[in-house]
């Protein structure tokens, strides 16, 4: 089964990359970006596209931080709770043996 999950990603990344591949050779031209307030120099369409995305992906991902470090918080807590809960529970096991006669 993994072998086949590795086939099926493999396969993926494939097609993925030879589109990504189709697509900077059928966008070459050169343009420059007008951002309003700055003209960035000319660069191929793909370029400005795919630099943009990056900048959208690591936008979103310091965006997430915020609620990935909280969550992470949460569960250190409920885990250090559980071993502290599971600590009395084992506690109280054998306490509740040394009063059987």
């Amino acid at each position: 089964m993994r072998w086949l999950k590795g086939l099926i990603l493999a396969i993926i990344l494939l097609a993925v990359l030879l589109i990504g591949i189709l697509f900077a050779v059928n966008n070459q031209q050169a343009l420059p970006l007008n951002l309003i307030w700055i003209e960035l120099p000319a660069a191929s369409l793909s370029v400005w596209l795919l630099a943009a995305l990056a900048c959208g992906v690591f936008l979103g991902m310091l965006a997430m931080s915020g609620v990935y470090l909280r969550l992470r918080t949460l569960l250190t807590r409920a885990q250090r709770h559980n071993q502290q809960q599971r600590k009395e529970l084992d506690r109280l096991r054998i306490q509740e043996m040394k009063e059987l006669p």
